[in-house]
């Protein structure tokens, strides 16, 4: 259906809503001119110094020729309407010096205002006279250049995003254009023009189009201004361009009887060409909004038209398959191109403006050289019909057509890649080629976005988005959701996080209790075998000092016994010393009795041998008493030694046993210290035992395995996700709530 449908619902509209959209013209202003208005004032007021004979400064103002050429400073009237830039109403108006006339108050304010009118009319010099059509200095020459222009990429700054108005439903996509440096996609609406950027495929401008629909966009090749033209069927239809930065309107161009369905701006931004169902190809200037030139070749409505990129050709198609290539700049026919067999619905041309693309309802698309003019490559592409045809900036094709279809082709027709889901009849295509992007719009009103690589559905633009109220609604709703699924996914990841931290805190806790009882284990064993050694040595102690205490004892026993011997002895030599002592009484007695008997019977041989033997036992017993008396006395002076060997020895005894005493004391210390290492030994062993198992099962609950590090990457991939969701959907709502109250104003509307 395309363009050419909705040139057709448009053109249905009924002649009564043109009576009533057809307002009483106002009353024109009375034309101000030299003649009538200008050249009195003058002739009183400055005619005594500047006329024919008295040119003070060479300026001549009673002849309407000479006061056009000025003095000798130049041109003192300016005829683009400018009175703030001309030096004789500043002069005459006391803004400028010198001040005039001279010497004198300046001239009554309805004279001045006379002057500034006849200048911002235009300076006519009488009633047929007509003005110069105004420059407008945007329009600047620019030159051309297929080149990506210095500096950032044109973006819209600050425009209004609320629509002007929101229908019950969308009209179909009747143009669509891509900027062709930046990420910004035009999409014509009822009345407006909706600007929004491919990448993120937020609104980012709303353009006020009062004139009605718009049936094409361009953008100008260095992408600063987008064009649009359009209109009313049968009413009206006319061009206009504005600066995509600001949004203000630039220029207006054409005044047509009926819709603009065609129309391009040339590279160097000074001709807008135009052209709808009128079969007449217009070419106007676009500083001054003068018509340069018309063609009237096309027998039915033009439906297609582009300048080539260098500017030298333009190219025109209409509805009954007429396809025309023109000189852009003196309006002759360069070649006549034939080969389409139903209406041409688009043209684009490559990019080294040597290759034009045309695409028709006959289904193909065909590329034609423009050395001879020659069709080059003719190929199906679109069942039913092609709607629109665009080749990018790198020599391939977009299209889309009547199979609800978009395609992208090579330079030679080949097939690359089909992006089908288009909800009915395809109507315009575009291509974003730093994003690598196609659009496709179709006749609902949605323009689907798609990646040119794989074909992946990017996202959806429209030309009925909510107003700006109900998108700050329903942001705030998503951003609520979103945030919600940002706690919910965060909190998710966090409780893997914790389970994971707090494993490896109780796996570092168990091996840090591992690692002090494997520490415990070692000095442990040094100190068991230290109580180990000292208990052996007190044992060694404890035996030497009982074979001292056995040796001290037998000492004792022996000096005690030697004592007790001696003290025996002794008493025994009293025993014999009295008994000798006795004998010695005795023997004395029986020497005495002996001799007494000698005495009495001296010769008696007996008694007196008997005498001699008394007296031999008295000198024996006497012997005998001497020698026990000596023995005693040798007894009497070794018992003293005797008793102190006795006290030595008891003296070493007791040291020795107390010696011994404490060795026992010590040893069983020394042993109770060997069991109690031993026993310490034995509890640090098996705790560092059970220490080692714990802290196993601690570090290999603790391992992340590759399903855990999964869950975790998951977890954290959808928490960034949602994080960068909901911050994303955060800037947008920022970005409406900071949107509200913006306004644009239109320059220009017409009445309704």
């Amino acid at each position: 259906m395309s363009r050419l449908v909705a040139c057709l619902l448009l053109l249905s509209v009924s002649g009564s809503v043109l009576a009533q959209e057809k307002a009483a013209a106002p009353a024109k202003e009375e034309k101000i001119t030299f003649d009538q208005h200008i050249l009195p004032i003058f002739r009183e007021k400055c005619g005594s110094c500047h006329n024919a004979n008295d040119k003070k400064g060479d300026l001549v103002l009673d002849n309407y020729g000479l006061a056009m050429q000025g003095g000798a400073s130049g041109e003192v009237v300016r005829t683009d309407g400018d009175a703030s830039q001309s030096q004789l109403y500043l002069v005459i108006a006391h803004l400028s010096e010198p001040k005039m006339p001279p010497q004198q108050p300046k001239m009554p304010d309805e004279q001045l205002t006379l002057v500034r009118k006849w200048i911002e009319g235009g300076a006519l010099e009488n009633a047929g006279s007509k003005a110069k059509p105004k420059k407008n200095a945007a329009m600047a020459k620019v030159e051309i250049s297929n080149q990506r222009p210095a500096g950032p990429p044109p973006m819209p700054e600050n425009l209004p995003i609320d629509p002007l108005l929101v229908a019950s439903r969308g009209n179909g996509v009747t143009a669509l254009a891509v900027n062709p440096w930046s990420p910004i996609a035009a999409v014509a609406g009822h009345k407006q023009i909706f600007l929004y950027n491919t990448v993120s495929l937020e609104l980012e401008g709303v353009l006020p189009f009062p004139e009605g629909v718009a049936h094409i966009l361009k953008f100008t090749r260095d992408g600063q201004w987008l064009m649009a033209g359009g209109g009313r069927g049968s009413h009206s239809g006319k061009v206009i361009l504005w600066d995509l930065k600001t949004g203000k309107r630039i220029a207006e161009v054409g005044s047509e009887y009926d819709v603009v369905l065609a129309a391009d701006i040339s590279p160097d931004h000074t001709q807008v060409a135009l052209g709808g169902p009128k079969k007449i190809v217009r070419v106007y200037d676009t500083s001054t909004g003068e018509l340069l030139y018309e063609k009237n070749k096309h027998t039915d409505w033009i439906t297609a038209l582009e300048f080539s990129p260098d500017g030298v050709l333009l190219a025109t198609a209409d509805r009954s398959n007429g396809l025309v290539v023109w000189e852009a700049f003196t309006g002759r026919e360069f070649y006549f191109l034939t080969g389409h067999t139903g209406p041409i619905t688009d043209v684009s041309w490559g990019p080294d403006s040597n290759i034009l693309a045309s695409c028709s309802e006959d289904t193909t698309i065909r590329l034609w050289e423009m050395q001879n003019g020659n069709q080059i490559k003719n190929w199906g592409a679109h069942g039913g019909g092609v709607s629109a045809v665009e080749i990018t900036r790198d020599n391939r094709i977009a299209s889309t057509g009547r199979d609800n279809t978009a395609k992208l082709w090579d330079i030679n027709g080949t097939a690359i890649k089909a992006f089908p889901g288009l909800a009915d009849l395809g109507m315009e295509v575009g291509f974003d080629a730093d994003a690598d992007r196609i659009l496709a719009g179709d006749l609902t009103g949605v323009v689907q976005v798609w990646n040119a690589k794989d074909a992946a559905v990017v996202g959806q633009l429209n030309t009925n988005p909510l107003s700006l109220a109900k998108r700050i609604e329903t942001t705030a709703q998503a951003y609520a959701a979103a945030e919600a699924v940002t706690t919910q996914t965060t909190a998710g990841l966090a409780a893997l996080n914790k389970g994971i931290a707090d494993r490896k805190a109780a796996a570092d806790a168990a091996v840090k209790v591992l690692a002090d009882a494997q520490a415990a284990v070692d000095p442990t064993t040094k100190a068991k075998a230290a109580a180990d050694a000292d208990a052996v040595a007190k044992t060694a102690v404890l035996t030497t000092s009982e074979t001292a205490l056995t040796t001290a004892q037998a000492a004792q026993t022996k000096a005690a016994t030697e004592r007790d011997a001696l003290k025996k002895a002794a008493a025994d030599l009293d025993v014999k010393v009295k008994a000798a002592n006795e004998a010695v009484a005795a023997s004395d007695a029986a020497v005495v009795a002996a001799l007494a008997a000698v005495e009495a019977k001296p010769g008696d041989a007996a008694v007196k041998a008997a005498a001699v033997e008394a007296t031999k036992k008295s000198t024996d017993a006497l012997a005998a008493l001497s020698e026990l008396t000596k023995q005693k006395s040798a007894s009497i002076q070794e018992l003293p030694t005797k008793t102190e060997a006795v006290g030595v020895t008891t003296a070493t005894l007791n040291a020795t046993k107390a010696a011994r005493d404490k060795a026992a004391t010590d040893k069983a210390a020394a042993d109770k210290a060997a069991a109690d290492a031993t026993a310490k030994l034995k509890a640090v062993t098996d705790a560092a035992a059970v220490a080692k198992v714990n802290a196993d099962k601690a570090v290999a609950a603790a391992v992340v395995t590759p399903e855990l590090q999964k869950q975790v990457t998951d977890a954290d991939a959808a928490a960034k996700a949602a994080m960068a969701k909901s911050a994303a959907i955060k800037a947008q709502l920022d970005r409406l709530n900071g949107a509200k109250g913006r306004t644009l104003q239109v320059a220009e509307t017409p009445a309704k």
